[in-house]
């Protein structure tokens, strides 16, 4: 005998008490509040994104809710969006962030990285806090391919943006 575990759809989701992602029907609770590393590098990498996207019509927007469907809403720890939002992006994002954590890996490492990819986000950055590195994907037709491992400087075809993750890891003394 199978089981198959209930589906839900967005009306569900926002009536649910606490934080969750729902992922093709499919509940995800959030794991409890990031620790102090992630909320840090979440901070500093918004800080950073958001001067360098100053003279472009994108900003950085740090745990929104990315309604994909009736079946699927996610929280990127950051998303960039070239839209104006006032509740709720209404576009793809072009470059979603997660700071990965050990209970967050497998969902950010293969769940969300299927996801982005058939859903067409531009870039895919996964940052290491533990390794203090990023791995970046970039979408090439319908797959990703890592384009950077490290913790230096990467130029985005966006905006002709560049990070120095270096920074980013870099802690105040």
């Amino acid at each position: 005998m199978s089981f198959n575990p209930p589906t839900y759809k967005y009306s569900d989701y926002v009536k649910w008490e606490g934080d969750w992602e729902l992922i093709e029907g499919y509940p995800f609770a959030m794991a409890p509040s990031p620790l102090g590393k992630h909320q840090y590098l979440a901070m500093k990498l918004s800080r950073v994104l958001d001067e360098a996207l100053e003279e472009c019509e994108c900003d950085p927007y740090p745990e929104l809710d990315w309604i994909i469907d009736e079946n699927t809403v996610v929280r990127p720890d950051i998303a960039i969006y070239c839209e104006e939002i006032e509740n709720y992006p209404k576009t793809n994002p072009k470059i979603i962030i997660e700071i990965i954590s050990e209970s967050t890996a497998e969902k950010d490492e293969k769940i969300k990285f299927k996801l982005y990819e058939r859903e067409k986000v531009e870039y895919y950055v996964l940052v290491y806090p533990d390794f203090e590195k990023v791995k970046i994907y970039k979408l090439d037709n319908k797959e990703y391919d890592k384009v950077y491992e490290g913790d230096g400087r990467f130029r985005f075809d966006l905006c002709d943006m560049e990070v120095d993750f270096k920074k980013i890891f870099k802690r105040r003394r």
